[in-house]
This record gives structure tokens, C-alpha cells and sequence, in this order.
């Protein structure tokens, strides 16, 4: 494992409990391999312009023709290019209304692209991102892995959804749930995800070595 690239999705900035997980790993990696490349891509803090009327012909058509268009794919080209060379990615994916934010939304608009990470074939779409391994760290206000309160969870099914679409299969959901039931509820989820994380850098560790 020599790179892994981190996509941040919080809107609170230093307060993000999923920024600080994502930290936390990416910290724990390096000091065991000082060799690791981390690239950070926070489009919380850096939002990407969402795809409008005169832009989304960039991701859509082969030939991006306007400038509007050729500063879209330039944008796309780039961000596809950070997840095609690295070997783990690991996405800090805050639940906002029960779903992903609007933010990460706008990074998979980019980046799920017919043709570049995905194609149409006679037997259906097929993902050409394939042999990747995924991290997805979830923060959540509630709890919404169990049977009662699941039907809501709109933002696990769509992450795994949309990062199979373009053949990344082999996803860890790490979740930090019940943040808003008080203090000690929030830092017992927050320790346990943590805990779960460093079981995932030392099996990152063992594969790489």
C-alpha cells in the first residue's frame, strides 16, 4: 500500500468527527510506513462546482467542446486521476438528512464517468475501477444499523451503490453513530470506529509488506 487517497465531506471544518477518523487512520499508516503517499481531497472544505445547464456536457459527451466544458473535464480528469492511482481509498462521509452531503455527491458526479471509470456493454454497465480496496467512515447523529431505524439510512446503500457501479466491491463500512445522544455515547461510537480502524491499517500494513 503505497497510496491512499482520502476524500473529506464534512461541512464543520476541525469540528468533523469523520475528518478526524479519516486523520487518525491516514496518521496511523504513515507512521508505520513512512513511505505511504496520502493525498487529501476535502470537498467540504473545497467544494466542487456543482454540474449545471452549460457544464455537465463535460462529464457526459466524449468531446468536451465549450471552456465551460473543458474546465469540467479538466476537473473530472483530475479527480479520476487521484483515485486511479491510489490503492486505498478512504472517504470521511458524514450522514446529512439521512444520505451522503451534497459535497460528496458532487465528487461522484465527476467521477463516475461512462467510458473512463465505467462502460456500457450488450450485458448492462460494467466498473473499470476495479481492485481497489475502500474505506468509508460514517458519522451519524443517530443509529441507523439496526433493524427499527435502517429504512432510513439513505447514505450506506448509496455509497455502496455508487462505488460498485464503477467496480469497487471490496468496501469496509466503518460507522460512528449515536453522535448526538450525548457525550459519552458520542466518544464510546468514536473510540469503538477508531478501534475498528486500526484493526484496518494493520490489515492495509500486513498487505502491503
Amino acid at each position: 500500500m503505497s497510496n491512499i487517497l482520502i476524500i473529506n465531506s464534512s461541512a464543520h471544518g476541525s469540528e468533523s468527527v469523520s475528518s478526524r477518523l479519516t486523520g487518525e487512520f491516514a496518521a496511523r499508516v504513515q507512521a508505520a510506513n513512512p513511505g505511504t503517499t496520502i493525498t487529501i481531497r476535502d470537498v467540504g472544505r473545497d467544494p466542487l462546482p456543482h454540474l449545471v445547464a452549460e457544464t455537465v456536457a463535460g462529464i457526459r459527451n466524449e468531446v468536451a467542446e465549450t471552456e465551460a466544458e473543458r474546465q469540467t473535464r479538466a476537473i473530472s480528469d483530475a479527480l479520476i486521476e487521484e483515485m486511479r492511482t491510489a490503492d486505498l481509498i478512504v472517504i470521511g462521509a458524514p450522514m446529512y438528512n439521512f444520505g451522503i452531503s451534497s459535497t460528496l455527491k458532487a465528487w461522484f458526479d465527476y467521477v463516475v464517468r461512462a467510458r473512463v471509470t465505467f462502460r456500457y456493454t450488450e450485458n448492462g454497465p460494467e466498473g473499470l475501477m476495479t481492485g481497489k480496496r475502500v474505506i468509508v467512515i460514517e458519522s451519524r447523529a443517530g443509529v441507523y444499523s439496526d433493524e427499527a431505524s435502517s429504512a432510513m439510512d439513505f447514505q450506506e446503500p448509496h455509497l455502496k451503490g455508487m462505488l460498485g457501479f464503477m467496480g469497487m466491491t471490496d468496501v469496509d463500512f466503518v460507522r460512528a453513530e449515536g453522535l448526538a445522544f450525548g457525550e459519552d455515547v458520542a466518544e464510546a461510537a468514536i473510540r469503538s470506529a477508531n478501534e475498528t480502524l486500526a484493526r484496518l491499517a494493520a490489515r492495509e500494513l500486513a498487505l502491503a509488506a
